[in-house]
């Protein structure tokens, strides 16, 4: 028999429409709607500027392009495919609210996405990488997420959302979810296989990498569940801190002391492995890059490339060796 609610009285739908009035409430069911949690970590960053911007409680309806701009002027000074990146994920939000007919207009009609520029090669030398993975002066935590970075050159957020349960140590593998949403495993080598047991210390479930500070239980800041370790109560490690760590970390190699990237351990990962000899077949089966041509800008063969063969080819090397 249907279930007819009273005049007045707003049945499931009714709380779902009244839920989602509201800018906070809208974020919430459109995060909740992305299937791949790595999309989601990403784009929850940039809404949560968002429902700080307008208000929790300000309507969805009301957004303008004034509340967009403001978003956006905390990415002023950042690189093009940082403003890039959040602008995408304000004009995904926007389609979806559309689609609900939550907002009639588009907010993000005034705002254009950056030409990024070319860096050059971002490939970070081995023998540097070799040197920060085995400084003993940085963390346990630390030197494992580098170097499992580097091993499986998977995406950041990728390694950051795995959970002890996504592990396969016989297989020195561990299950992630890719662009897209779908499952794929991702491969690490000895180094990683003998760090990682010392850092998970026995824990059997919960985030592989964890803050440094047990989590809220109530408030704004709690996580969700997931992201919470049972057994010591602490939470999931976020990318903008694991980011901040191996910048500062790196400064000190880094010749322009800028420190480095976590998506350059990715980049360096498959660049060497170019260098090395590796067919593009071979690149996109470590990759998973759906398109060969993707691989394009990770695989262009640059500095320590360029080094050796001006030192196999020196003449005065040459003279030497007779």
């Amino acid at each position: 028999m249907p279930v007819v609610a009273f005049p007045g009285t707003p049945g499931p739908a009714g709380e779902r429409a009244d839920r989602r009035a509201s800018v906070a409430g809208a974020v919430e069911a459109f995060l909740d709607s992305l299937g791949a949690a790595t999309t989601r970590i990403g784009y929850a960053r940039t809404l949560a500027r968002l429902t700080a911007t307008a208000g929790p409680h300000h309507p969805v309806a009301g957004l303008d392009c004034d509340h967009y701009a403001a978003v956006m002027a905390a990415w002023d000074s950042a690189a093009p495919a940082t403003w890039n990146r959040h602008l995408s994920a304000l004009i995904s939000f926007t389609t979806w609210a559309q689609r609900q007919d939550l907002v009639a207009t588009n907010p993000a009609r005034r705002l254009l996405r950056r030409k990024a520029t070319h860096r050059g090669d971002r490939a970070i030398p081995a023998a540097r990488l070799e040197k920060l993975f085995t400084d003993d002066r940085h963390p346990l935590r630390e030197r494992l997420l580098w170097r499992l970075l580097y091993e499986t050159a998977a995406r950041a957020d990728e390694i950051l959302s795995l959970n002890v349960e996504d592990l396969d140590p016989e297989f020195r593998r561990a299950r992630v979810r890719s662009k897209g949403g779908a499952l794929d495993y991702v491969h690490w080598a000895t180094a990683t296989a003998r760090l990682l047991p010392r850092l998970l210390n026995g824990r059997t479930a919960g985030p592989v990498f964890l803050a440094d500070r047990r989590a809220p239980a109530s408030g704004p800041r709690a996580p969700a569940a997931a992201d919470i370790c049972p057994t010591t109560g602490r939470g999931r490690l976020s990318y903008p801190r694991a980011e901040y760590l191996f910048k500062s970390a790196s400064a000190e190699l880094d010749p322009h002391r800028q420190g480095w990237t976590l998506h350059q351990l990715r980049h360096s990962a498959l660049t060497h492995l170019a260098a090395a000899g590796r067919t593009a077949p071979e690149l996109q089966a470590k990759s998973r890059h759906q398109h060969l041509s993707s691989l394009g800008r990770y695989v262009r063969l640059g500095e320590e490339t360029s080094a050796r063969i001006t030192a196999e080819h020196d003449p005065a090397a040459r003279r030497l060796l007779r």
